[in-house]
């Protein structure tokens, strides 16, 4: 993964932890269900972002890797693995 993916991965995972705290706080504090769940989308949504971009990094370092070195193994393995988190993904 480059420095910069990193970096930027890291700071969201901690925003995302925050808000993660702060769900359980307001479980903890009986607030109202709505805004809960609302919450609950808004750390999806934050989760989804990160791992796209880690997808997009995934693709043009890996990816991109494997299908300029010729190694057909290697490309069929990296496509089949893109293909697998693709297909497990809930979106």
């Amino acid at each position: 993964m480059r420095d910069d993916i990193k970096t930027s991965c890291q700071k969201r995972l901690s925003r995302i932890e925050g808000q993660v705290r702060g769900l359980s706080k307001m479980v903890e504090d009986n607030r109202y269900c709505i805004d809960i769940v609302t919450q609950i989308s808004a750390v999806r949504a934050a989760l989804r972002r990160v791992e796209e971009e880690i997808l997009r990094d995934h693709v043009a370092h890996c990816v991109e890797h494997a299908i300029a070195s010729g190694d057909k193994v290697d490309q069929r393995q990296k496509i089949a693995e893109l293909m697998d988190v693709i297909s497990r993904s809930d979106r």
